[in-house]
């Protein structure tokens, strides 16, 4: 275990992107305005899954990401079931802080979210890994804003939707209206910062590819 720089490198990004993932699951349910309009605050830590899965991309290939991906899929599964069992199990009557209809209402909202997500989830990083690996072909090691920016744009938007439209929409949550402006602005906050993001990705570039050459260098 851990043999070799690149395995380091994997498991640190791949804990990064999993614990994202997780938390945006969680805290999903909380809806927040951003001035007329209106957005789920698991948006959040969107932004760093991006930006993981591009430098994971770039550094351990199409098959590496589709792994992750399922991978983490799985774990936000195994979260809805423990959210499951933690909601049948009564609370402690005077003793516990947290009451079963005020856990209810934070955790049992999260549950339409975290099916949506995984639905959302799968189909936005295929479509991700596929349009990023698209660009790469087409511009080999070059542009790499073009694949980073590129699969987002594309693969974001279907996110949007799905998740918001499962989550919310169809459980009768919010009205067609709020639906759509919603999943319209998550898209564009996530395009922006995944915009703002893109330097990032470079100097995320940078600094695993000199660890991982420093590697090669102290076996020569």
């Amino acid at each position: 275990m851990f043999k070799t720089k690149k395995e380091i490198v994997f498991v640190v990004l791949a804990g990064i992107f999993i614990t994202n993932a997780v938390v945006a699951e969680l805290i999903g349910g909380k809806l927040i305005q951003v001035g007329p309009f209106v957005m789920s605050i698991g948006i959040l830590p969107w932004p760093v899954v991006f930006l993981t899965t591009d430098l994971i991309n770039e550094y351990f290939g199409e098959k590496g990401v589709r792994k992750l991906s399922f991978i983490t899929a799985c774990l936000i599964a195994y979260a809805f079931v423990i959210l499951i069992m933690a909601m049948i199990v009564p609370a402690a009557k005077g003793i516990s802080p947290v009451n079963d209809e005020q856990f209810q209402v934070v955790f049992g909202q999260s549950m339409w979210i975290i099916v949506g997500s995984i639905i959302a989830f799968m189909v936005s990083q295929l479509i991700d890994v596929s349009v990023f690996w698209f660009f790469k072909n087409k511009t080999g090691d070059k542009k790499i804003w073009l694949r980073t920016t590129g699969s987002t744009v594309i693969s974001q938007l279907f996110d949007s939707f799905i998740v918001l439209g499962i989550a919310f929409w169809l459980p009768g949550k919010i009205n067609f209206d709020t639906f759509i402006s919603s999943a319209l602005t998550g898209y564009v906050f996530k395009l922006s910062v995944a915009v703002l993001l893109t330097p990032l990705i470079y100097v995320g570039h940078h600094l695993i590819k000199k660890y991982l050459d420093d590697n090669n260098s102290d076996k020569d």
